[in-house]
């Protein structure tokens, strides 16, 4: 052979040869596993044996916290993959960033409306506390319906993180030796200020002593509640500042009886005295540490499990996409990278990837509920209400979602949607019930089912729904919930006025916009719809012409004619306001281009913005209108989507 052909064979031997070692000491690291017990999944690279005893604590956990609260429900709100790390530096990678460096943390919870994740260091010196503290927060949004502020909540998961089982009893609440040492050497927060702290706080996020007290005092303050009988006592005073927006000094005075120095007193006498108390109960008997099952992942299911993790972070996603092509170079078939990057390619709007992947997936694993749930939610997205026969092959999905997993709480909210634009709206309001009620902390199912309840004119149960988002803490939706709070007096002030207004008494409804979104992040394709309210049967009687003001636009109705209702999403081109107040909309939904006049742009209702703008263009829009001819309306309310 020719000695430069050879010297080429050679390097090309050797690159490969490379690529291959590559391949193999990843592959060749610590193998990893999956340890199935009774309620959890653990997968681990630090063996078998770490493995069942991370899964050992969870249904020790879980059996202890059932028995404690006996009217809580132990079933996660969304499934829970745990990943036990064998080190800090892996668990590094997958840590939340936080000015650019990933934050300092021996366990972490990452939460995600299909799919939650607990990463735990096991080479931390007591890596248990933190695992237990980051289900504490599962349990609390599978059990509490209402948000509170951080420090409780980071203070009643300290207070759960401490569980001890043995075979005779199990120990809750015992307070840890170095929330004392860190009160008495770092100093303690006054109260006042350990309340106000919120999640996008410095102190909340930013490694250091204060980050350090915070946790600390967070879980004394908790226990002193309960050791005080105080609890109680707490849900008064966060109605006073979440819901009435009341200052914390003047909500501690009006709920616990007490001035915030008064507090201050007591709760460093308490920390003082170095006395404290803790729940001892007998071991549960139904704790699940048997029938466990193990087995071996291979590399590719390790890697896309660890993709998913990034896909569900929102500071590596592209490193997700990144990671699942790389799998799909080799296995292109792969069911769980195929699904992974599905999500991945959704959450950046890229439906028709998304879509193609979720197809493959479907195909490899056809059990995956999390898979019929993607694909119904992309047709949702692409006009899947237009259509009788896309709303029951979208129907079809999501009840094969919820037989596979029915504790699947997105597949139930979009089902319901799905029922209510198929012309069931009360099946439709019973099935996004019980989504809230599997995940009853869930903000974007609350204002969902508000919607829901506006579309019903169930307006009391949807403005107890909009007050609790409104004043949740969530900025976006509070804004959304304001605007629809007034968008719904308006619908009511105009039927009361539509009514009034009519000799015969027709009763009419302006209806609201029917939702047909799972949250509001998701944008979907043009759509019209309309609705036709009943007609006078005495076809004798001559029907004088009425007109009837909603206060802001005019409708002409002749007698028992009564005005014909729609609804129309789609994009919103330009708006022309040369006859202020008044403003004609040009929007396109499909194939069709629409003229929509706005009376008076200053009193139409809005949700998504405070008000209207004369430069929006190629907005995505959903829009209530009074049908005034073909492809025209008038509006009567505006959502930005």
């Amino acid at each position: 052979m020719n000695l430069f052909w050879r010297r080429l064979g050679l390097v090309a031997c050797l690159v490969v040869s490379v690529h291959l070692a590559e391949k193999s000491a990843r592959a060749d690291g610590p193998p990893w596993v999956e340890v199935k017990s009774a309620h959890f999944s653990v997968v681990t690279d630090a063996g078998e044996k770490r493995g069942r005893e991370v899964a050992t604590r969870f249904e020790q956990m879980r059996a202890v916290f059932a028995a404690l609260m006996t009217k809580a429900t132990v079933n996660l709100p969304v499934p829970l993959q745990i990943v036990a790390f064998k080190n800090t530096k892996e668990m590094r990678d997958f840590a939340p960033l936080w000015q650019g460096k990933p934050t300092k943390l021996a366990g972490l919870f990452q939460g995600g409306s299909d799919r939650s994740f607990i990463m735990l260091d096991l080479s931390a010196d007591n890596p248990w506390s933190v695992v237990f503290h980051e289900y504490g927060h599962q349990l609390m949004n599978g059990n509490m319906a209402r948000q509170s502020a951080p420090w409780f909540e980071e203070g009643f998961a300290e207070f759960f993180s401490t569980i001890e089982v043995d075979n005779k009893e199990a120990r809750v609440g015992k307070v840890p030796d170095h929330y004392y040492y860190t009160l008495r050497q770092t100093g303690m927060m006054k109260v006042a200020d350990l309340f106000r702290v919120q999640q996008n706080s410095q102190t909340y996020n930013e490694s250091g002593d204060r980050r350090t007290v915070f946790y600390a005092q967070s879980g004394m303050m908790v226990h002193y509640f309960y050791d005080h009988q105080l609890v109680p006592k707490l849900t008064a005073y966060f109605d006073l500042t979440m819901a009435k927006r009341v200052p914390v000094e003047d909500a501690i005075q009006q709920a616990l009886g007490m001035s915030a120095a008064q507090l201050d007193k007591e709760f460093q006498n308490y920390v003082s005295s170095g006395h404290s108390k803790y729940f001892v109960i007998p071991t549960p008997p139904n704790i699940a540490t048997t029938a466990f099952t193990t087995a071996p992942l291979t590399d590719a299911d390790t890697r896309a499990i660890l993709a998913d993790i990034h896909a569900h972070s929102p500071d590596y996603k592209d490193k997700a996409i990144a990671d699942f092509e790389d799998i799909l170079k080799t296995q292109p078939n792969h069911g769980g990278a195929n699904r992974g990057l599905g999500y991945a390619y959704m959450v950046k709007g890229e439906y028709k990837k998304a879509a193609e992947c979720y197809r493959k997936a479907e195909q490899a694993d056809a059990k995956d509920p999390r898979v019929h749930y993607y694909i119904a939610m992309l047709m949702s997205r692409d006009g899947g209400y237009s259509s009788e026969e896309s709303r029951e092959e979208m129907i079809k999905e999501l009840e094969a979602a919820i037989d596979l997993d029915p504790s699947f709480a997105d597949a139930y909210m979009l089902l319901g949607f799905a029922q209510a634009q198929s012309g069931d709206r009360e099946k439709g309001l019973e099935t996004a019930q019980k989504a809230l009620l599997i995940n009853p902390r869930d903000l974007s199912y609350q204002f969902n089912l508000a919607q829901m309840y506006l579309s019903n004119q169930k307006y009391d149960q949807a403005a107890a729904l909009l007050h609790a988002v409104e004043n949740s803490g969530n900025p976006m939706l509070a804004v959304q919930a304001t605007s629809a709070l007034r968008a719904m007096e308006r619908m009511k002030a105009d039927n009361a006025r539509f009514s009034s207004a009519s000799e015969d008494k027709d009763e009419t409804s302006v209806g609201f916009r029917d939702p047909d979104s799972v949250s509001s992040k998701e944008a979907k394709s043009g759509e019209s719809t309309s609705r036709e309210t009943p007609q006078s049967n005495d076809k004798n009687k001559k029907a004088p012409t009425k007109e009837k003001s909603t206060g802001h636009i005019t409708v002409q109705v002749t007698g028992g004619q009564q005005p014909k209702v729609g609804f129309l999403r789609g994009v919103l081109a330009t708006a022309d306001c040369s006859a202020p107040p008044s403003a004609l909309l040009s929007v396109t939904s499909g194939d069709k281009k629409w003229k929509m006049k706005i009376q008076d742009i200053n009193r139409v209702a809005l949700l998504g913005a405070d008000k209207f703008s004369c430069s929006w263009t190629n907005k995505k829009v959903a829009l209530n209108y009074v049908v005034t001819g073909e492809n025209q309306g008038a509006v009567i309310s505006v959502e930005l989507e």
